[in-house]
């Protein structure tokens, strides 16, 4: 007699089984996650394409932070349960494990899965006290999906350098996810903001609130002369060393994608100048989930907005994926779902 076998539900999803070029995502029927007691089921409208996903997808990364992100993560390709790549999102809750006290079915929501990955699916589970929260009821989920990643990078920086009403700040990279996120933030705090960006976003940079702009093919702000009380870099292209002359005394310079090589250099060059050095992630759970909250209120406030620059459906991840990795992108890349 053969045994009946139940037949589990499937998703679709992007599944990356080896590291490479766009092309390496691949499509696939998988099985739909089941929620475990303290998780949330989370049918995904839309999530986005940031460059760390390229980075994740290629591995282009240097000496030590590649081994160690090959251990991590698997040494050929991602191991399965990090093969559906996806730092960010927004959906709807469409079951609840039976512990969950936070969330309802039904439930919009907007989230990062940091190394958990599982945005390139119509389907994910999340822990409930996960870096999750209430979409804003004035944002589409298009536009809640891209804030988490960017949002909290560019809220994290900004409240380690306290900055305050009337201090000049210059943001390197504020044409991207982060900085344009970044821009709006320093301008909340009082902020006079200099964005440096693409040539094609500098008006949309104005337009969420930069005083001034640059565009980086034609100005190399470390030589203008320009001095100002913080300067952010958010892609990790200029140095420490080389942004001190365009710092004032005290000032402070904040790196969010420092390589790794360069930062004990970096840490032991502040050590001479009365100029401080801020780098490193946020690691502290229950302060993303404050911050993603107080990300909310902003922006249902009105004070925040997402800037996104092209959607393609999750069919067209190859695509999404070429074009992000080619630079260039003004705000943010959605996937629809």
């Amino acid at each position: 007699m053969v045994k009946n076998m139940e037949n589990k539900e499937k998703m679709k999803a992007i599944v990356c089984s080896k590291y490479g070029p766009p092309d390496v995502l691949q499509l696939k029927e998988v099985e739909k996650p089941v929620p475990k007691d303290n998780e949330v089921l989370v049918k995904i409208h839309a999530a986005t394409v940031t460059m760390g996903d390229c980075e994740l997808r290629s591995l282009k990364f240097s000496g030590v932070l590649k081994f160690l992100m090959r251990l991590g993560l698997g040494f050929r390709g991602p191991r399965k349960k990090y093969s559906i790549l996806g730092q960010e999102l927004a959906g709807e809750i469409e079951a609840i494990g039976n512990e969950v006290t936070l969330f309802k079915k039904g439930d919009p929501i907007f989230a990062s899965t940091g190394f958990h990955f599982g945005g390139y699916a119509e389907y994910v589970c999340l822990p409930e006290d996960g870096t999750v929260a209430i979409k804003p009821d004035n944002m589409s989920y298009e536009e809640a999906a891209v804030v988490p990643t960017g949002g909290l990078e560019a809220l994290h920086f900004l409240r380690a350098a306290n900055i305050e009403k009337g201090q000049t700040i210059l943001i390197s990279g504020a044409s991207g996810s982060i900085g344009t996120f970044a821009i709006q933030l320093a301008k909340y705090y009082g902020a006079e903001v200099t964005g440096v960006g693409n040539p094609n976003s500098l008006e949309i940079m104005k337009s969420i609130g930069a005083d001034k702009v640059i565009d980086y093919t034609k100005e190399d702000f470390t030589k203008n002369g320009e001095t100002y009380d913080v300067i952010f870099d958010v892609i990790g292209k200029s140095s420490f060393s080389s942004c001190i002359g365009s710092l004032n005394e005290n000032g402070i310079y904040l790196l969010a994608n420092p390589k790794m090589v360069l930062v004990n250099r970096e840490k032991k060059a502040a050590k001479k100048t009365n100029k401080k050095y801020i780098s490193g992630n946020m690691d502290d759970k229950e302060e993303r989930i404050e911050q993603l909250n107080f990300l909310k209120e902003l922006i249902e406030a009105g004070t925040l907005k997402s800037v996104i620059d092209k959607r393609y459906p999750l069919e067209q991840m190859v695509e999404a994926h070429s074009y992000v990795e080619k630079g260039g992108k003004t705000g943010n890349v959605v996937i629809t779902i």
